[in-house]
């Protein structure tokens, strides 16, 4: 979401899919083990990015809105509106 004072200027919402793979408790202790307290830090108590892409077999959609931000539309849109270089 995008906003000047109470003007909402630009929003997206995406619905990325992803499918959990199946795994043994052993490789989720050692995983829970390794990320530490950076897992209380991010939703879901996974981190795409790092090794919790190992929980995963499959994902659909938008790799940055799964982190939290469709990151390419909003390039988009400060480039139409001039904030950023084209």
């Amino acid at each position: 979401m995008v906003a000047r004072g109470e003007v909402l200027l630009w929003r997206a919402t995406r619905a990325p899919e992803m499918c959990m793979r199946r795994f043994s408790d052993a490789f989720l202790e050692a995983y829970v083990a390794a990320e530490g307290e950076a897992l209380l830090g991010s939703v879901g108590a996974y981190r795409l990015e790092g090794r919790g892409v190992q929980l995963f077999s499959r994902v659909k959609g938008d790799h940055f809105a799964v982190l939290g931000l469709p990151l390419l539309e909003l390039l988009g849109f400060l480039r139409e509106r001039g904030a950023l270089l084209i």
